[in-house]
């Protein structure tokens, strides 16, 4: 079992904290403000287009000095279907009314997997940022190993130990050991596979069958929790919704309201939202249009394209009950501290939980 000593030389970082690369949330300004607190910062780019992700690291370089980690979305490839889109788009018809506009005529694959992207290794390889971790899956071998031949460190997201195992015959340098009470996208390889295992339970079983160092993630929101981790068999934690509230994330006003008001303590999964399963906190896109009488979902990501205009449509009305708000299960003990602060604060709290 790897200690934090392995992954603090292996991420060439202070302390076994690393920021959850959000997309939508995580900036340039956040990640480099976690790497230079001493922990690992990291900026999602998921959803960027190949210019787009090479400016974010490009950005988040100028910021700092230290080693920061890019995330990319290794999703099985979106196929067309436009009799489920329009049917989508049918059911979704009652919602859009409401604020006096129609559903777009279509919706489509509004951002493209890193597995048929290869274009945006190449650009990878040419940037050569310090970590790159994988969500969803796995691209090929081939290029797991082009990328560490490069010098950059590779981690990627196990919900399982069948995933984990994979992710270990990959030759990848670490597995994050996401649980069930994380926030956002849940990093399943294949979503009608998905265990749902609790975080704690997680990395315990990972640990004791991996190699690799073990990254806990998953409700995860102050040194307390730190500790517990580590104690379990985690080398490191990976933290997300603790990050939301800082002033240096891209979350929105009404997004840090949420957060600090009784909606925190209620959040959910469901696929509705954009074809995969997700945890956010309960709105309508929760209790409405998750429901029993809802058609087949469009493939992640285009199902997102539709949610995407419902909100548009809705917050142009001054409505924000549509809005995308990810949010783990640990979402209360959220705080609004800058970035460096922030960081402070939980090695503070984890020393005093003698680690």
């Amino acid at each position: 079992m790897a200690s934090s000593d392995d992954i603090l030389k292996l991420l060439k970082v202070q302390y076994p904290i690393i920021q959850a690369p959000m997309v939508g949330v995580s900036t340039p300004e956040l990640a480099a403000a976690v790497s230079n607190a001493g922990a690992l910062g990291s900026i999602g780019l998921g959803a960027s287009s190949v210019q787009q992700a090479q400016n974010m690291i490009q950005e988040t370089r100028s910021l700092t000095d230290k080693p920061f980690n890019v995330n990319l979305f290794c999703h099985r490839p979106a196929v067309a279907d436009p009799i489920r889109e329009a049917a989508w788009l049918a059911y979704l018809s009652p919602f859009f009314a409401e604020f006096d506009v129609k559903p777009p005529a279509s919706i489509s694959e509004s951002y493209r997997s890193f597995v048929a992207d290869e274009n945006m290794l190449e650009m990878l390889l040419h940037e050569r940022p310090a970590v790159v971790s994988f969500h969803f899956g796995l691209p090929p071998v081939e290029w797991i190993s082009s990328l560490r031949k490069a010098g950059i460190v590779i981690l990627a997201c196990a919900t399982s130990l069948k995933e984990a195992g994979m992710i270990e015959a990959a030759s990848v340098d670490a597995v994050i050991a996401q649980g069930i009470e994380a926030g956002g996208h849940r990093g399943v390889f294949d979503a009608k596979e998905d265990q749902q295992i609790g975080t704690f339970a997680l990395v315990q079983l990972i640990a004791r069958s991996s190699h690799l160092p073990v990254i806990a993630a998953g409700g995860i929101m102050n040194g307390q929790g730190i500790e517990a981790a580590m104690k379990l068999g985690a080398a490191a934690v990976q933290l997300g919704t603790a990050f939301i509230l800082c002033p240096e994330s891209a979350a929105n006003t009404q997004f840090r309201a949420a957060l600090q008001s009784e909606r925190a303590y209620h959040t959910q999964i469901s696929s509705v939202i954009s074809g995969r399963p997700a945890r956010g906190m309960i709105n309508r896109l929760f209790t409405d249009i998750d429901s029993t009488g809802a058609p087949a979902l469009p493939d992640y990501p285009i199902t997102y394209d539709a949610t995407k205009a419902l909100h548009a449509a809705a917050s142009n009305k001054g409505n924000f009950d549509f809005a995308v708000q990810w949010a783990g299960q640990g979402a209360p003990l959220a705080r609004a501290l800058p970035a460096s602060k922030l960081i402070q604060t939980l090695v503070a709290e984890w020393h005093a939980e003698g680690g």
